[in-house]
Formats: C-alpha cells, sequence, structure tokens
C-alpha cells in the first residue's frame, strides 16, 4: 500500500461542547459524569479499590482521575481563582502527563486504599461543581478556548468507562468464586446482536480517503484526513463466531507454532494460553461442567456458538486468520468497507484487530499544550482495533476511530473480522 500524502493541518479539537450553546455542553457533561457512577453502583467498595494487573486499574482510580483531567487541564488553567481539591491529588491521579508532573506508579494504583471512595465522590461532587460554574460564567474568550477541552474531557471519561468494565471484569475473573458484575435480572450493556450468516464481500479498492473529515469530536490520532491507494480485497461481512473459533481450538489451534507469529507462540507457551479469556474449560474445578462455559458481566454462562468471539490477542486473531486460510484486514481497508452493502457488525459487539501498526497519519501533529501527549507517544510497538465493543459508551464510536492496544493484550472485548486478498481468493 502506497500513502497518497496531503498537506499537513494544524490539528484541532471540536465537538458538541465547541459547536453548540453552554447549556447543551453542560447537559452532556452531566450525563457522561453521571454514567461514570452508574457504572461504578454495582460494585462494592472493596471491588473499586481493586487492580488485578498493572495493565488494569481500580474503579475509584478511573472515578478520581477523570475528575484529575478536568481539574488539571481545564479549571486549573482557565478557570481564575479556582481552588484545587486536594493538591496531593495531582500526584496520585496523574496517569502519563510528564508535562503536568509527577506520578504514582501505574502498577500500585491498587494500593491507594486511601482516599476512600467517599472521597473520589466529594472530589466528583467538587470538580463538577466547578465546571458548571465555569460554563455558565466564563468570559466568550475564555469559553472559546476551554470548550475543547471540556469536549476532550468527555471522550477521555467514555474511554475510561470501558475501561471500568473491562478492568473489573479482570478482577472479577481473578476471584475463584467468579462473583458476576450484573445480576442475572440486569439489562446487558448494550442489546444483543443477530449473528449475521457467514459471507465474503468483494471492496474494489482504489485511492480512498480515510481519517477524521471534521465537523464533529475526533482524537488527534484520527487526524489528518488522507488518501491511501489500496488494492482489490475481500473482507467477511460478519465477525468470527465463538464456534468458528472452537473448530480452530479443536483442529489444534494453539498447538501448532507454524500458525503463529513467533512473539505470539511465544505467549502461548509462557501464558500456557488454550482458549480466549474467561473461556472456562470442561470440568474446570470453579466452574464444573461437561461444556465449555464463558465468564462474563452476568457471571459464568454456556458457551453461546453463535455469539461473537472476543477477548483475543492481536496474536491469537492472526494465528486463527492464518489456520482460516485467510488475514486480518489493514485499518484503511476496515474503514473503507464501513458502511459499504452487507458488511455488518462493525460496531457495538467487539473492537476488531487489524494488521496495522499503530503510526502517525502523514502530516500527523500533535495538539498544543498538555494534552499534546495523549496519543503520539504512544505510536510505537501497538496494533489498531477498530469498530467498538458492547462496552463502549453510546455515541463514542465512529469509522475513523483508532483504538490500540498492545498485541498480547486480551482483557479488552476484541475479537476479529477477516480478510482476504483479491487474488487468493
Amino acid at each position: 500500500m502506497s500513502v497518497m500524502q496531503n498537506k499537513p493541518t494544524q490539528p484541532e479539537l471540536t465537538g458538541a461542547c465547541a459547536n453548540s450553546t453552554r447549556a447543551h455542553c453542560a447537559q452532556r457533561m452531566a450525563r457522561v459524569r453521571a454514567h461514570s457512577l452508574a457504572l461504578a453502583a454495582p460494585l462494592s467498595v472493596e471491588d473499586q479499590c481493586i487492580q488485578s494487573m498493572p495493565d488494569a486499574s481500580p474503579t475509584k482510580w478511573h472515578l478520581a482521575h477523570t475528575s484529575w483531567f478536568f481539574e488539571a487541564v481545564v479549571l486549573v488553567p482557565h478557570l481564575a481563582g479556582y481552588k484545587v481539591f486536594d493538591a496531593r491529588y495531582f500526584e496520585l491521579f496523574n496517569s502519563y502527563y510528564e508535562s503536568l508532573g509527577p506520578r504514582h506508579p501505574r502498577a500500585q494504583r491498587g494500593l491507594l486504599t486511601r482516599p476512600s471512595l467517599a472521597d473520589v465522590h466529594a472530589y466528583r461532587a467538587h470538580v463538577d461543581a466547578a465546571l458548571h460554574g465555569f460554563i455558565g460564567q466564563a468570559g466568550e474568550a475564555a469559553w472559546q478556548v476551554a470548550a475543547p477541552l471540556i469536549e476532550l474531557g468527555l471522550h477521555h471519561e467514555q474511554q475510561h468507562q470501558e475501561l471500568i468494565v473491562t478492568d473489573i471484569l479482570h478482577a472479577l475473573w481473578c476471584n475463584p468464586l467468579l462473583p458476576a458484575y450484573l445480576s442475572a435480572q440486569a439489562e446487558p450493556l448494550c442489546a444483543s446482536h443477530a449473528q449475521a450468516a457467514a459471507h465474503w464481500l468483494d471492496m474494489p479498492g482504489g485511492i480512498v480517503p480515510v481519517g477524521h473529515g471534521g465537523g464533529h469530536f475526533g482524537f488527534d490520532n484520527e487526524r489528518p484526513r488522507h488518501s491511501v491507494l489500496l488494492a482489490p480485497y475481500r473482507i467477511a461481512g460478519a465477525l468470527v463466531t465463538c464456534g468458528e473459533y472452537a473448530q480452530f481450538m479443536a483442529d489444534g489451534g494453539y498447538e501448532r507454532p507454524a500458525l503463529w507469529l513467533s512473539d505470539g507462540w511465544a505467549a502461548v507457551q509462557t501464558g500456557r494460553w488454550k482458549a480466549p479469556l474467561y473461556w472456562i474449560e470442561p470440568g474446570d474445578a470453579r466452574a464444573p461442567q461437561s461444556h465449555w462455559q464463558v465468564f462474563g458481566l452476568h457471571g459464568v454462562r454456556p458457551l453461546d456458538a453463535a455469539a461473537e468471539v472476543c477477548n483475543l490477542s492481536f496474536y491469537e486473531a492472526a494465528a486463527y486468520a492464518e489456520w482460516a486460510g485467510a488475514r486480518l484486514p489493514t485499518e484503511f481497508e476496515w474503514e473503507a468497507a464501513f458502511g459499504a452493502p452487507g458488511v455488518t457488525q462493525m460496531n457495538g459487539l467487539a473492537w476488531q484487530w487489524t494488521r496495522s501498526s499503530y503510526e502517525p497519519y502523514p502530516g500527523f501533529r500533535p495538539l498544543a499544550g498538555a494534552v499534546g501527549e495523549y496519543n503520539g507517544k504512544f505510536m510505537v510497538g501497538q496494533q489498531v482495533l477498530r469498530g467498538s465493543s458492547r462496552a463502549t459508551p453510546q455515541g463514542h464510536s465512529r469509522p475513523s476511530y483508532r483504538n490500540f492496544f498492545a498485541p498480547a493484550a486480551r482483557w479488552q472485548y476484541s475479537g476479529l473480522r477477516l480478510a482476504q486478498d483479491m487474488g487468493t481468493c
């Protein structure tokens, strides 16, 4: 694939807060902030303090960090006379912003039994009150600067809402009791989707535009919009299912090194992988049954062969594609296929691994100020995922969205869609 490079453009932040009334922005902020608390509501105080691995964070930390972001990026720089809730929180709840000061070690967030959950809720209320006051009373010049940062903060919080769900699921998985996050009667995070019949669709390729086109919010890593040259290809109209993945397993998929990338095979051996994360094999002492089961937000349930397979690493997705005589699509093939007739399940089920490394687009420039650290410095050693998942908040996805994780990551709702070169079909 060759890249048709456009003239670099100055990155910008846009969205509802930047392009609509202040009242609408305040209403949106209230909804987003309330949703974080709603996601935490089923959890005990103890649940919200736990950290099951360095890549995950406690629910309480997510609630505090998203408040810290608004405080550090919006309120302290732009609200004259703002009084911070507790200056010590700047170190406790900074994630990776070098320009904003020191940080508590990521792997030790689960040791923060203090501040208490009640203190964190009070912190959120303090920040919310200041934000609402700022939205209503800021001068127009200050508002024009701060409104795009508030919008960024809301999308940042939505990212952490998904992490609240996926991180606590991993923590509960580590508990021998396998407790459920949601009761059996609770509504699912999103509506069920009927499984589409497996089929291939021919895509013509050619010079196609990709990336964020403006007019609504997009992260800096989605810009600038540019053109790429795609060879003709085929893409699967639906996601790979649990039943299809079980056939890969039954055919020795986890025992055949020829199917795996070298690092992936090493991960299989080191982690003793035999199935996707959260699959429970027959006879497991934690949930003894004679059939495969899956641990999820509602606890342990029988494996649904028609459901999309998820909680896969990039390595597992690539190995399955090799076994199936196919490959993973590039992120640009995925984006070009979005909305094409017959291409289904692009959003709302599982993030979809692509064969694209997480790299800057031609002409990429980080945002000005501290938020310039948001995405650009992570553009190495990671793979791009496209779409969205069952845990993604409503309204947070779009065709140009670029999610990214290390190739061994399995605790996200990550699945796969197959592609083929047209000449090999």
